[in-house]
C-alpha cells in the first residue's frame, strides 16, 4: 500500500483482519463501502478489494507491518477520536475525504468499530497504556460510602465498632465444638450489646427497629459467617417468629429473655422429606380438650425436623410447625411453642435430638435434627396471631380461606429473605474487595524491555472481576429498594413483596455464588489459601442459595406472582387480553426493533440508560407474554394446569431473571438521580452502564433471536463492556474500599 491513497485505507484492513470474529456480511458491507468510493479508480478499488477477500487473509508479517507503518505515521494521537481520524492523518494533505465522511463514520459503526478502544491498537510500546493505567481515584470515597450507608450509618458504624473488638478475633480451631462455643460467646456480647432485640418492641427490651435489624445482619456479614447465621436463628427466625406469629401473651413471656439470650430458640419448620413444600409438612400437633393441650408428634423418621440451628448444643425452646390435629380433623400448619431443654442443656423427655455433624460452612452453627415422641404442651403454647382453638374445643381464625391464612402465616416470615440476600451481599463486597485489591499488587508479564504489570491491568482480568463489581453495586440498591418496601408494606402489596424479596434472595445469594468463585480463581493458589478468607465466604454461602427457600423453587413462586399480574391486567389471559398487550408491546418495540435501533452502535446511545432499561423492559414483557400465551395453549389443548406449568418450568426461570434484573437496573438508575455529588454520581453512571451492558450482553442470544438487536449492535455492546472495564479501573480499588470493611474482618494478608 506504497499509494497514499491506497494507504489511507491500512488502519481499517488492520482492524478487520486483526478482528477474527468479523462475519461473512461484514466483509460485504467493506466491499459495497468500496465499491462506492468514487475518490478511487476502478483499478484502486480492485486492489483494495483484494484486501477485503475472505478466502485470502493477510500473513500474520504483513499485519505486523501495517501496523508499523500506521504507528510511524502518527505522531500525536490526542486529537484521534475515530478510525475516520487515523484515516485522515495517513492520507495527509494529498487526499480530500471530507465527502465521505459520512458514509466512513457509517460503515464504523456497521463493523462495530470504536473509535477508542481500535486506537488503543496503535499505541507503541514506549507508550504502552496496559503497562500505564494506575490506581487513581476520581471520586470521595467516603460520600461513596455514606451514599452506601443512607440512613443506617450509625448503627453500621456502631456494629462495625464491636466486631472490630479483639474479643471476635476469628476462631481458627478446626474442632467444631470449640468452633460452636465461640459463636455462641460472640452472639452473647451481641446481645448484652442490645443489637439481637432491635427488631422487637420496646416495651420487651427492644429497640422497635426492623430497618436497623436487617442493617445489623448485613454488616455482621463482614464477620464470621456462622455468627450470622447463629444471630438471624435466635433473634431473627426464633423470636421473630414468636414475634409475628404469636399475641401478647407470648411476647411478655418470651421476648426479653430471646433478646437478652437467655433463651437460646430454633426455628423447625425443615423436615427431612418436607424442605420448601412446608404444606406437606407431617409433624402433628393434636388437641386434647379435656386437659387443654397439645400433644406434638414426629410420625415416621423422614418427618424429623433437620438441619434446625441451635438444635444440636443450645437451644432450650423451638417454634416447631406442625398440623394441628382437631378431632381427627386437618387445619393446615401452625406454630407451636415446643421446650427441647432444661435450663441445664438437659433434653427433656420425648425430645430426641441428634447433630447433623460437620458441613461444607458454617460449622460454627449447631444444626441438629429434633424429633418428638407424644410430647405434650400446654394450649397457650400454640401461637395463635392467625388461628386458635376457642374455649370450646374449635378452632377459629380470622381468615376464613385456608390458602390465605397459610400464606399470610409465611408472609409474616419474609423478613429472612430480606435478611439472606443482604448477607450475601455483604460477602461478596469482602470477596470482591479481597480480589480487586490483590490484583491492583500483584504483577505479571509485562511489555517487551519494562518491568511486569499489575494483573488488574489486564483486560481478562478486568472482565473477570468488573462486571461482578458493578453488579454489586445494583443489588446493593435493589435490596435497600426491598427493603423499604418491606418495612412501609401495605396489606394490598403483600403478595407482590413477597415475591420480590423471593426473587431477590435468589438473584443475590446465585450472585455471590459466582462472584466468590470468580474471586477465588482472580486470586490464583492465594485464594486458595484459608488465611485469605475466601474459602470460608465461599463455603459459609453456598447454603444460602438453599436455606430459606431453595433459589430454583422461590424463582417459580416469583413467575407465577408475575403472571398472575398479567391475568389481572388482561382477564382470564383471554386472547383479547393478550392480544392487545401484545399489540401496547409492539407499538414501543416498534420505534427499538427498526433496522436503524437494531444496528445503533454509537458509543452515546450504548450508554445511554433508556436504552438499557427500555431493553430490560422488553425481554421482560415479552418473556412474560409468551410465557402465558404458551401455558394458555396447553391448557386450552387439554393439558391439566398443574402438568402445563411442568412443561414450561424453564420459562418460568426466565420471566423471574428477567424481572429481577429490570428491577435491580431500575432500581440503580433511580438511587443514582438522587445522588448531589458529580464525581460520585459519575462513577456510579459507570458502573451502572456496566451492569446494564453486561447483562445485556449476558443475555445476547435473546436479543439476537427476538431481533431487537443485530449481530453488530451485541458485538458493540462486548466491547463497550471492554472499554467500561478499563474505564473503571482506576477506581477499582477506591470502589472496594467504600465497602468500608473493618480491616480486622477483611483479614486477608493479600488484601493490605
Amino acid at each position: 500500500m506504497q499509494n497514499t491513497k491506497l494507504q489511507a485505507f491500512t488502519p481499517l484492513f488492520y482492524l478487520v483482519w486483526s478482528d477474527d470474529l468479523l462475519t461473512q456480511k461484514e466483509f460485504a458491507t467493506l466491499k459495497e463501502f468500496i465499491n462506492s468510493l468514487n475518490v478511487l479508480s476502478p483499478d484502486e478499488k480492485e486492489y483494495l478489494l483484494s484486501k477485503a477477500d475472505i478466502s485470502n487473509p493477510p500473513s500474520r508479517n504483513e499485519l505486523t507491518q501495517w501496523k508499523l507503518d500506521i504507528e510511524k505515521s502518527i505522531q500525536d494521537t490526542s486529537s484521534i477520536k475515530s478510525i475516520f481520524d487515523i484515516v485522515k492523518a495517513l492520507s495527509g494533505s494529498n487526499l480530500d475525504l471530507t465527502p465521505i465522511e459520512s458514509d466512513f463514520k457509517k460503515l464504523e459503526n456497521d463493523l462495530g468499530i470504536l473509535g477508542e478502544e481500535a486506537l488503543q491498537n496503535f499505541k507503541t510500546k514506549a507508550g504502552s497504556f496496559t503497562a500505564d493505567s494506575q490506581t487513581n481515584a476520581s471520586f470521595d470515597i467516603q460520600k461513596i460510602t455514606q451514599i452506601l450507608d443512607g440512613k443506617e450509618a450509625a448503627i453500621i458504624e456502631r456494629v462495625k465498632s464491636v466486631i472490630s473488638r479483639p474479643e471476635f478475633a476469628y476462631e481458627t480451631s478446626t474442632d467444631i465444638n470449640v468452633f460452636r462455643q465461640t459463636v455462641y460467646k460472640w452472639c452473647k456480647i451481641l446481645a448484652d450489646e442490645n443489637l439481637g432485640n432491635m427488631a422487637y418492641p420496646k416495651q420487651y427490651g427492644g429497640g422497635e427497629n426492623i430497618a436497623d435489624y436487617f442493617a445489623i445482619m448485613e454488616t455482621l456479614s463482614y464477620h464470621d459467617l456462622s455468627l450470622v447465621i447463629k444471630f438471624g436463628v435466635q433473634f431473627g427466625l426464633w423470636g421473630m417468629s414468636v414475634q409475628s406469629l404469636g399475641t401478647e401473651k407470648h411476647y411478655a413471656k418470651y421476648l426479653k429473655d430471646i433478646g437478652s439470650l437467655k433463651l437460646p430458640g430454633c426455628f423447625a419448620m425443615t423436615e427431612t422429606h418436607h424442605g420448601s413444600n412446608v404444606k406437606g409438612l407431617e409433624t402433628t400437633a393434636t388437641y386434647n380438650h379435656s386437659n387443654q393441650t397439645f400433644t406434638i408428634h414426629t410420625p415416621n423418621k423422614n418427618a424429623q425436623k433437620e438441619y434446625i440451628g441451635n438444635a444440636a448444643v443450645h437451644g432450650q425452646m423451638a417454634t416447631v410447625f406442625a398440623k394441628l390435629i382437631i378431632d381427627d380433623h386437618d387445619y393446615g400448619v401452625n406454630a407451636f411453642v415446643v421446650p427441647l431443654r432444661d435450663p441445664n442443656g438437659n433434653v427433656l423427655n420425648g425430645v430426641t435430638i441428634g447433630d447433623c455433624g460437620h458441613k461444607m460452612g458454617l460449622n460454627g452453627v449447631d444444626n441438629g435434627t429434633i424429633s418428638f415422641d407424644n410430647v405434650v404442651i400446654p394450649k397457650e403454647n400454640m401461637l395463635d396471631r392467625f388461628a386458635s382453638v376457642n374455649d370450646k374445643g374449635e378452632f377459629e381464625s380470622p381468615i376464613p380461606s385456608d390458602n390465605r391464612r397459610f400464606f399470610t402465616m409465611l408472609g409474616t416470615l419474609v423478613g429472612g429473605r430480606i435478611g439472606i440476600p443482604r448477607s450475601a451481599l455483604a460477602a461478596a463486597k469482602s470477596g470482591l474487595t479481597i480480589a480487586i485489591r490483590y490484583s491492583d499488587q500483584r504483577r505479571q508479564f509485562g511489555p517487551e524491555g519494562g518491568s511486569e504489570v499489575p494483573i488488574l491491568n489486564y483486560r481478562m482480568h478486568q472482565r473477570r472481576l468488573l462486571p461482578h463489581l458493578a453488579k454489586t453495586y445494583a443489588v446493593h440498591f435493589a435490596l435497600q429498594y426491598l427493603t423499604n418496601r418491606f418495612l412501609n408494606r401495605t396489606e394490598a402489596e403483600m403478595q407482590e413483596i413477597e415475591a420480590l424479596a423471593a426473587g431477590m434472595k435468589s438473584f443475590s445469594t446465585w450472585s455471590t455464588r459466582d462472584i466468590l468463585q470468580e474471586c477465588r480463581e482472580a486470586c490464583g493458589g492465594k485464594g486458595y489459601l484459608s488465611e485469605n478468607r475466601i474459602d470460608a465466604l465461599k463455603n459459609d454461602t453456598e447454603i444460602y442459595t438453599t436455606f430459606e427457600g431453595d433459589n430454583t423453587v422461590l424463582m417459580q413462586l416469583v413467575a407465577k406472582n408475575r403472571l398472575a399480574e398479567f391475568r389481572k391486567s388482561f382477564g382470564e389471559m383471554g386472547s383479547l387480553g393478550i392480544i392487545n398487550y401484545v399489540y401496547e408491546n409492539a407499538k414501543t418495540a416498534i420505534a427499538e426493533k427498526n433496522p436503524i435501533a437494531t444496528r445503533r452502535t454509537e458509543g452515546e446511545h450504548l450508554l445511554d440508560g433508556e436504552f438499557h432499561l427500555q431493553a430490560f423492559v422488553h425481554r421482560e414483557k415479552t418473556i412474560l407474554a409468551s410465557a402465558a400465551r404458551r401455558i394458555k395453549k396447553l391448557i386450552d389443548g387439554g393439558l391439566e394446569p398443574y402438568d402445563a406449568f411442568n412443561v414450561v418450568q424453564h420459562q418460568m426461570i426466565d420471566v423471574a431473571q428477567a424481572y429481577l434484573e429490570r428491577i435491580v437496573l431500575e432500581q440503580f438508575q433511580i438511587a443514582i438521580k438522587a445522588v448531589e455529588d458529580e464525581p460520585s454520581k459519575a462513577i456510579l453512571t459507570k458502573l451502572n452502564q456496566l451492569y446494564a451492558l453486561s447483562t445485556i450482553e449476558k443475555n445476547k442470544a435473546w436479543y439476537l433471536e427476538d431481533g431487537y438487536m443485530e449481530a453488530v449492535k451485541t458485538k458493540a455492546v462486548r466491547k463497550m463492556v471492554n472499554q467500561l472495564c478499563w474505564d473503571i479501573r482506576p477506581d477499582a480499588v477506591a470502589l472496594v474500599d467504600a465497602f468500608d470493611i473493618p480491616e480486622s474482618c477483611l483479614a486477608a494478608p493479600i488484601a493490605v
